[in-house]
């Protein structure tokens, strides 16, 4: 995404293999040779083999990129900024390789005939709308060439975060269930303080291996309303610790474990004032500042600092016994060779 971003200013990831660029300011002669030197930079740089797909709108630059991987007389970069290159294309692709069209939607849409992209681009936006839903009427505009999807560049916060876990070993008890979430509570936390957010909610939940019927089978969570909203990890472990306290039954062994966190703002939003309690809003400043230089630390050497942890041990966790090499981003790690 790095190198994505040294060809244009404005970028959108949008998967983790997968990215839209802004390239209207390069002149239309010119657009495939940007696209094969995006080609041949990824594949020098990182040794990935990608695709390239050109268009005024988004769904059609994804339907050029169908047609650069299928097709390799394109030689892995399409434009289809060309009206009739367009229509070619469109009228021996299926219908079910739009960009959001699934199986289901398909489906109904043969049944009214609209079976290759071109039946679809020459219907009637609203049509489509009064038959269906206002999504498959952007997309009809799209495939005609008027975009409707603007480049994402900032990506949206997260509105809920999940941390969650399968044990290595089946835990039985509460202080062993109360270590791993303190783990999740504090992971968790790292992302909510990442997207510059807070919490008003959390949610603990465990449960046993559903895989094992003969096993005597249990699950529960449940849920708190934070009095205030928090990004501060020991709030979260303190919560936890008292929502486990209220699900937690002996006699089973726990196979999986996890914290959500929900009612996501962001930290700049002001928040109910405690009268009772000291610091006001310097408080929540005190505690977000003691939170990312934690963040700071664990970043510069990871797992330094282990926030509000119970001092037991990690044994629930899985291990990577067969863990690849970093050869090429730890000094430690690479190949020695010894020439004699």
């Amino acid at each position: 995404m790095s190198l994505l971003g040294e060809f244009t200013p404005h970028l959108e990831i949008y998967s983790i293999d997968e990215a839209f660029l802004d390239l209207s300011d390069v002149r239309d002669a010119e657009r495939v040779a940007w696209g094969q030197r995006i080609k041949k930079t990824l594949w020098r740089s990182v040794g990935m083999p990608v695709c390239v797909g050109m268009g005024p709108t988004k769904t059609l630059a994804k339907l050029a990129n169908f047609a650069a991987k299928k097709w390799r007389r394109t030689g892995g970069v399409l434009d289809l900024s060309c009206p009739r290159r367009r229509e070619r294309l469109m009228r021996i692709v299926p219908v079910d390789e739009v960009w959001g069209i699934g199986g289901r939607l398909s489906q109904r849409l043969g049944q009214l005939g609209i079976r290759s992209v071109w039946d679809l681009c020459r219907q009637s936006p609203d049509a489509m709308r009064a038959q269906f839903n206002v999504v498959l009427a952007r997309t009809v505009l799209e495939l005609q060439g008027i975009s409707c999807l603007a480049l994402d560049e900032v990506p949206a916060a997260k509105q809920q975060i999940v941390c969650s876990r399968s044990f290595k070993n089946p835990l039985a008890s509460k202080d062993d269930l109360l270590a791993a979430l303190s783990e999740f509570c504090s992971r968790a936390a790292e992302k909510l303080r990442s997207q510059q957010c807070i919490t008003g909610a959390l949610t603990v939940f465990i449960e046993t291996n559903p895989f094992r019927p003969r096993e005597p089978q249990y699950q529960r969570s449940a849920t708190r309303l934070l009095p205030h909203a928090t990004q501060d990890t020991r709030q979260l472990v303190g919560h936890a610790r008292r929502l486990l306290q209220e699900i937690f039954r002996s006699g089973y062994r726990y196979h999986k474990g996890g914290v959500l966190l929900g009612h996501i703002q962001p930290e700049a939003v002001p928040g109910q004032l405690d009268l009772f309690a000291g610091g006001g809003v310097d408080r929540r400043t005190e505690e977000g500042n003691l939170m990312r230089t934690v963040d700071r630390i664990n970043q510069r050497f990871p797992a330094a600092l282990a926030v509000a942890s119970t001092g037991l041990g990690r044994h629930w966790q899985y291990q990577s016994a067969r863990l690849s090499g970093h050869y090429t981003t730890q000094w430690r790690e690479l190949v020695k060779v010894r020439c004699q």
